[in-house]
């Protein structure tokens, strides 16, 4: 059934493939975009729907033929350049859903929990309803009781333009649930600063710290200095300990000293190291904790190791082998195990067995340039960082030498990947998006 005068909830519209007028599929949608105007009910202009390469980009609704459960049909005409939210613009999963609103009839107060558009005869799509979430009384022993939500004509609430009151974050988290951190953190990136703080501070520690590692660092500064200072340690141990002395080297040297008292004695221990080496060294890039194994090991339990959600696919590629301690500064180093290796052996050989002991390792104060030059070489995912005695310090894996070749805002900008592409055209809707 198409959607045309018909009403369409943003809410389950979120997360809805687009395809084409032959059935491609070209996008997927992320969000709305509506224009909250003083009179009249807010005007919905576009789609921000997320096409292959993880790109946000701006579909003006102008372009939509049709919208129906599980799809939106479009002309096929996609304007590549990244979506950009323009100051009179609102997005609805971003910034609407969960906003505290009032009652026109002073009934008191509720949070919207969907949003209704519908097309209007003259072909402009607006905002027709809101499912609000009364805000409840309080019970008998003081707690708070569910609110009845109701279907509420635009006119008959006010305040949809903002307060000053938080908002919340579940609803918009519950419809991006399904998304890789790197995909949150651009949804994080795209949002305004004091709404970007209310998602990361609804977000549970592990969910944000893989989220934060992915984010670009005024981002991960802004946030991590919103949370107080013990939740703050709490997040920095759930990171990578590479990735949480990047974010300390950005923070004010007493914020970065208070946070490292407050963290687990353990967990500041590996941070401690990394950050005494300068940071675009070995030392500085390299990860405490990649897969290290004694020798005697199983190639059926080493498997197991790197079979680890949190491992990384680098860090995963290769199996350190040491002698005892196991832990970081290891013993002395054996040499490694490529995964494919592992692949070609009896389960129950021992790691010993079918050792690599001709790998290239660097030290601690390696520069970028040679672990780079070494890691092409050889056509290698990680290397050890090994001190002179050759005891095992950590791993250095291609995606953070990635992480310091690429310009600082890297995670930000294009780099030109706009450049040539056939539908890189700006129709009359999209030039006229404020309307």
């Amino acid at each position: 059934m198409s959607s045309i005068g018909n009403r369409v909830f943003v809410a389950r519209l979120a997360g809805t493939k687009v395809f084409d007028p032959i059935g491609d599929q070209v996008a997927r949608v992320r969000d709305v975009v509506v224009l909250i105007r003083a009179a009249g009910a807010p005007r919905a202009v576009g789609l921000v729907v997320e096409v292959p390469g993880r790109r946000r980009v701006f579909l003006p609704l102008t372009r939509v033929t049709s919208i129906d459960p599980g799809q939106v049909i479009s002309t096929g005409l996609l304007n590549v350049r990244r979506f950009e939210q323009r100051p009179a613009e609102t997005l609805v999963m971003g910034e609407l859903l969960e906003r505290t609103v009032e009652f026109v009839d002073a009934s008191g107060r509720g949070t919207i929990e969907d949003v209704a558009i519908e097309k209007q005869r003259n072909g402009d799509w607006e905002v027709s309803k809101l499912y609000v979430r009364r805000v409840g009384d309080k019970g008998t022993l003081g707690l708070r009781r569910r609110g009845d939500a109701v279907m509420a004509d635009i006119n008959e609430v006010m305040g949809l333009a903002g307060s000053g009151d938080a908002q919340g974050a579940a609803l918009l988290l519950a419809a991006y649930e399904e998304l890789k951190p790197a995909d949150l953190a651009d949804v994080l990136h795209e949002l305004g600063d004091v709404r970007r703080l209310e998602v990361a501070s609804a977000l549970d520690n592990d969910r944000l710290a893989d989220v934060l590692e992915e984010l670009p660092e005024d981002d991960q500064v802004g946030i991590l200095s919103h949370l107080d200072s013990g939740r703050a340690a709490d997040v920095l141990e759930a990171m990578q300990p590479d990735d949480a002395a990047d974010l300390l080297h950005e923070l004010p040297e007493a914020q970065a000293a208070t946070l490292l008292a407050l963290m687990e004695p353990d967990e500041a221990k590996d941070v401690r190291r990394l950050l005494a080496y300068e940071e675009r060294t070995a030392g500085g890039m390299m990860t405490t904790e990649p897969v290290i194994l004694g020798p005697e090991t199983s190639i059926a339990t080493a498997l197991a190791h790197i079979r680890r959600a949190d491992l990384s696919p680098a860090l995963a590629s290769m199996i350190f082998v040491v002698r005892p301690p196991l832990e970081t500064p290891t013993g002395r180093f054996l040499g490694v195990i490529h995964f494919q290796k592992l692949l070609r052996e009896p389960p129950h050989e021992s790691l010993g067995a079918i050792l690599d002991n001709d790998i290239e390792a660097v030290s601690p104060d390696a520069t970028l340039a040679q672990v780079a030059r070494l890691l092409a070489t050889y056509n290698l995912l990680a290397l050890p960082v090994l001190n002179p005695e050759r005891r095992m310090l950590g791993a250095i894996s291609i995606d953070d030498v990635l992480d310091h070749m690429l310009p600082d805002d890297w995670r930000e900008s294009d780099h030109g990947t706009d450049q040539g592409h056939p539908d890189d055209t700006k129709s009359p809707a999209e030039e006229d998006r404020h309307g």
